[in-house]
Parts: structure tokens; sequence; C-alpha cells
């Protein structure tokens, strides 16, 4: 029987290890959700985007619980518990949809745009039999109501009363990454879902992991989108739990005879042996005018703001139990976009999702740790890929923001 969450200890190295242990703990998923998703951290909700016309919804999640975002007839975004006051079934049960209040299916109970309960069916019973006691007080049970911030168009949710602003919370670093994206209104393109076979801070540290992104991804390297070799860095802020990696391409490396140390030191995700049919699936246009080409946000908890090329897109990682994780892609472009630019978008959004041809391998890598521990609970990952402590870095041959993923969440959790 493995032990408890509460008497667990973390190795002696600090950072520079990762007790496996806490991708196996049923209890210490309990407690994430209570102190880390439900505690004082921004969770991301939607595009605001998303909710383009009043009297709009659509549903979300903080952690495991459901939750509904809403815009109201004034244009005013709210979001609350998914959840029914009455007896706890879901209240909306498609993605989205349009209303003026929202009815549980169950029993008909009704609540406005804000998550109040208007309305319970037959309250006072019929002709005088049945109905709820004088002095019920069905509100007391309704749905929790969640504090949001609409960042830059991005919507944050928090349950807690004391979290700061999600500027404070990012840091003015990462903030302003996030603002490089966000730098005007955006519509959405669609998206993608997936099931991820394992625990959610295993997908959480592979975005954080810049180490991996070139040795994993065979077409990043092949096509020269992101090499470790490139100029680039990490980010990190937000007390460690918010970074930014990033890529800054120039014309030399782009050319198929520049050898780099990936040739030279015969890398499986170095090959001459693929090109591809339709060449214009990686070309891009300048949008920004700082050179970057791949640019990946990551806030704590479970939230990616990316840019591959022209390929902007959020993803919202869902915890769905101790093994299992949703992840939730939204691509977007710009409301301004000229319909040639948005055609460049769709087609590149075939680099993401659970089968794009840059991020098809991570669902996989996760899956293979949480199979690969099943016996080694007692045992530690090693993360000193430049070094041991938490700060930005000009290389991405680095395990810092992993690092500072588990600073934060350590903090929260309270090991």
């Amino acid at each position: 029987m493995k032990a408890a969450a509460a008497v667990r200890e973390w190795p002696v190295e600090g950072l520079a290890r990762v007790p496996y242990w806490v991708y196996q703990d049923a209890a210490l998923y309990a407690k994430e959700q209570k102190k880390i998703f439900r505690g004082p951290t921004w969770n991301f909700l939607c595009l605001a985007a998303e909710l383009p016309e009043p009297n709009s919804w659509r549903t979300s999640n903080i952690g495991d619980m459901p939750v509904v975002v809403t815009r109201d007839a004034d244009g005013e975004l709210a979001a609350f518990e998914n959840r029914c006051a009455h007896r706890g079934a879901l209240l909306c049960l498609k993605p989205c949809g349009k209303a003026k209040d929202i009815a549980c299916v169950y029993h008909n109970w009704t609540y406005d745009l804000k998550g109040n309960l208007q309305g319970v069916a037959f309250r006072r019973g019929i002709k005088g039999s049945g109905g709820m006691p004088a002095d019920a007080r069905p509100e007391s049970n309704a749905p929790a109501k969640v504090r949001i911030e609409n960042y830059h168009g991005l919507v944050f949710g928090t349950l807690a009363d004391d979290t700061p602003s999600v500027e404070t919370y990012l840091g003015p670093d990462v903030a302003a990454k996030v603002k490089r994206v966000m730098k005007a209104p955006v519509k959405s393109l669609g998206g993608y879902s997936q099931m991820v076979p394992s625990n959610w801070k295993l997908y959480m540290e592979n975005v954080k992991d810049t180490y991996h992104a070139s040795l994993l991804h065979l077409f990043f390297t092949t096509f020269r989108i992101n090499r470790l070799s490139q100029k680039g860095g990490v980010i990190v802020g937000g007390d460690g739990g918010c970074h930014v990696s990033y890529t800054i391409s120039d014309p030399a490396s782009q050319q198929k005879n520049a050898g780099d140390e990936y040739e030279k030191a015969g890398m499986r995700s170095a090959s001459d042996g693929f090109a591809l049919e339709a060449p214009e699936l990686i070309e891009s246009v300048e949008e920004i005018g700082d050179g970057v080409t791949v640019q990946i946000v990551g806030i704590f908890p479970g939230f990616v703001l990316q840019q591959i090329k022209n390929c902007l897109a959020v993803r919202r990682i869902v915890p769905r139990g101790l093994n299992e994780t949703e992840l939730l892609w939204t691509a977007f472009g710009y409301d301004d976009d000229t319909e040639k630019l948005t055609a460049l978008r769709l087609r590149q959004s075939n680099l993401i999702g659970p089968a794009g041809f840059i991020s098809m391998e991570d669902g996989a890598a996760t899956g293979f740790v949480q199979r690969g521990v099943i016996a080694a609970g007692e045992r530690d990952a090693v993360v000193e890929m430049g070094g041991r402590t938490v700060e930005s870095n000009e290389s991405r041959v680095t395990e810092t923001s992993v690092r500072g993923f588990w600073q934060a969440w350590r903090r929260h959790i309270g090991i």
C-alpha cells in the first residue's frame, strides 16, 4: 500500500530531484485539487473570443471541477461551478451555447448567467400539496462563484480571494511575452481534444522541458524549426511556476547543409532522409519583428500559450484522475488577419494537436514515464540539466523551468 501524501518527504537534493511517487499517490492528487487548483492560483478558462455574443456560455474546468463561463446581456463575463444546487447535476452539458438563463435538465432548477439560483420547479407544490418547506434555503447550496480576470483576451479564474492580479502572478518578464502574442483582439479558429495517459504534472513538466524539444520531435530538428544550437533562451517568473522558452531563427541555420551538433553527434532527430511534399506547411511570415519563430509560455498550474511560426494556440490541461489528463487545444488568429494569413494559420495547425507533426510525441512520451516508474515509487528523476537552481537562462540546454514548476508546486502543497 502506498503511504499517504502527508508522510512523504522530498529528496535531500532539493529541486534537482523529483520523486516518482508524486505521480502515483491518490491522496496527493486530491490535495492538489484543493491546494493548487482551488487554491490561490489562476486557471485558464477560455479565450474571451470564445464568448463572442451576449447571452452566451461555454464549459471549462478548474482542475477537475467543472465550470461554466458566461457573457451576459451587457457583455460582462462571469464564471461559476457547473453544478446544480439541488442534486449536483451538471448545469451545462454541451461545450457551448446561448441562453438568457440556464436550466438544469434533471429537475429544471434555473440560474441566471452569474450562477444565481432563480427558480425551483414546483417549489410551492401543486394545489397546496408537496413542495419545499417555507424555511428552505436552496440558494445556500448554490454553485461556487469564480473570480475571473480577462487578461488581454485570456480569461483566467480563481476560487481564492487572495490570489494576486494576473500581471503580478506572471511576473513582468513573462507578462511581457504573453502580451507579445495577445497583442490584438483574436478570433478562434477551432481546436482539438485528446486524452493523455499520464498524470497532469508530467504534461506540464514536458511543456517546461526545453531540453527535450529538438531531441524527441524529429520534425522540429529535421526542418530546422527549433534546435538547441539556435539562438534563444528561457525566462522563469511567477515564483518559478511561469516560464517562457523561445527560439530565434536566422537564415544561415535554415540551410540544409548547415551541419551542427545534431549531425555531428548522429542524433536520431537529425535526418536528411525526410522531405515535405507540401513545403508550404512550414513557410511563414514575420508578424512581430523580433525574429522569434517559436515561443512557448507555461503558466502554473496548467496553461500553455504557444506561437510556432504563425500557428497561435492555447492549451488547457485538465486532470482526469491520477493517471489520465485531458488536453484541449484552441488555435486562434487576430481579428484583422487577411484571408491569406488565416489560411496560413490553419495550414500550420497541422503542426499541433494529438496528430500534429510536432506535438504527437508528447502525449506518448509522458505516458512512457507514467508506465516506466510504476515500480519505482521510491526512486527519483534527475533534473540537473543547466544546474540545480531556478533562474532565467540564455541556454535551452537546461531544466530550469522544470525546477521552477516544482518550486511552485512544493510551496502550494507544503512539501
